[in-house]
């Protein structure tokens, strides 16, 4: 038998709207959490998940009453490893699992857990809790044959159904949870990712961060219904291979001009095959101003990064900082990170031209699902027609959108809703938008 392992990646990468700070597989860095082992959070949290199931899986097992797990919740650190799981021997791992072989949850209190709390806060702790019970449900529903992609996402979705309990204030163990520590969270399930390029058929493959999100998303939003309803035939699965050694070697990565050049102009086609049938009228091609120093003159710009990056409806012009805004977003997370910052000055320059607001609430989401209709237009057409998606492109538009805008930056908006709006918008195309 397998345990069901939470697969953290070999680094942890910590997102704000201004650093990126990498921890090496020893846990070094300048901000080293203290090794707290997470009993005060973790244990009260898979407490708490056994409440919510408590309640909800009768429904999915037709009249049955739920059993908690019977094996118990075992932390571990180096010195005292976990139990065994069935012929698995209990190995270190700085790893959290459930072993449906003794019907047992199991984290590393020594470098995982104290980790991504001192990181992202304790409940990203209670969401791999939630994730790792999900597993449990699976063994008592019988749901133990499917793809492991669809096992991990299923159980990704349940975790997400009890984050809507909490925020719902029915939590015994977490009580007023603010959209900051929602934003954050979505941040730390970042890292628990497969590496890009794997397979979604691969053996143990988990997904990609925008399938993992998205099924959290799915939990939160739609309940668990939703998520029992996952399987191989339905799941919207875009984790993929590189094509090539050549993308392997470069991570997808087009070089920075290039990139720059490429997604502007394919941004353009887009919008110049599109916008007609949006609006009855014919797309005018837009300007994109690429500066360094100063910003081009504008009197009410749009923008998409304070200052950095705007969309100017009196000039009818896109601008965005190539000095150190573009650089540094390629740098820290990747070429479709300048994507996503193209695709929102275009869906700017899109609603204004419409005569729609995109400074409230709405308009933010509406831009972040144009721009996600844009790259579903990508992700979906024939090689031979233009520029593709690379394995972890979708994941950096989802850490560029967190990077853009979080809850508490004034906005109005939070990254969660940001990243569902330009989920809709790659899963379902342009009609979402409407």
């Amino acid at each position: 038998m397998r345990a069901y392992r939470i697969l953290a990646s070999a680094l942890l990468v910590a997102l704000t709207s201004g650093c990126v700070v990498v921890w090496g597989e020893d846990g070094g860095s300048s901000q080293r959490p203290a090794p707290t082992g997470g009993k005060d959070v973790v244990t009260p949290a898979l407490k708490d998940v056994e409440r919510f199931w408590q309640g909800k899986f009768p429904a999915l097992a037709d009249g049955k009453q739920f059993q908690p797990v019977q094996g118990g919740f075992h932390p571990y650190t180096k010195q005292d490893p976990p139990p065994a799981c069935g012929d698995q021997p209990g190995e270190y791992q700085p790893n959290a699992f459930y072993c449906p072989a003794g019907d047992f949850i199991a984290w590393d209190a020594q470098v995982l857990i104290p980790q991504l709390q001192s990181q992202f806060g304790d409940l990203l702790a209670g969401v791999v809790m939630a994730h790792e019970y999900g597993h449990a449900i699976q063994t008592r529903l019988g749901r133990t044959d499917d793809p492991t992609v669809v096992l991990e996402q299923q159980a990704d979705c349940y975790a997400g159904a009890w984050t809507a309990d909490v925020l719902a204030g029915n939590s015994t163990a977490f009580k007023d949870v603010t959209p900051e520590q929602l934003d954050n969270t979505v941040a730390g399930l970042l890292l628990l990712r497969d590496q890009p390029g794997t397979s979604a058929a691969a053996e143990g493959a988990h997904g990609n961060a925008f399938d993992r999100v998205r099924a959290f998303q799915d939990g939160v939003e739609d309940g668990v219904a939703t998520c029992a309803g996952y399987d191989a035939n339905n799941l919207p699965v875009t984790e993929v291979p590189f094509r090539t050694r050549d993308d392997a070697a470069s991570g997808g990565d087009l070089e920075y001009s290039e990139a720059v050049n490429s997604l502007a102009q394919d941004a353009q086609t887009y919008w110049t095959s599109t916008y007609p049938d949006l609006t009855g009228q014919p797309w005018q091609q837009l300007r994109v101003t690429a500066f360094e120093g100063d910003a081009p003159a504008c009197q009410s710009p749009d923008e998409a990064a304070p200052n950095r990056a705007f969309y100017c409806p009196d000039g009818d012009f896109a601008a965005f900082d190539n000095e150190e805004l573009g650089p540094q977003l390629y740098r820290q997370i990747g070429d479709n990170a300048i994507g996503m910052l193209i695709g929102d000055l275009f869906a700017r320059a899109v609603q204004d031209r419409r005569g729609v607001s995109t400074r409230d609430r709405a308009g933010q989401l509406a831009v972040d699902c144009l721009a996600g209709s844009w790259t579903s237009s990508i992700l979906t057409r024939d090689p031979s027609d233009g520029l593709t998606l690379s394995p972890g492109d979708l994941d950096e538009a989802v850490t560029a959108l967190l990077a853009f805008g979080r809850a508490g930056d004034g906005s109005g908006t939070t990254a969660f809703d940001r990243i569902a709006a330009y989920r809709d918008g790659v899963l379902e195309g342009l009609t979402a938008c409407q």
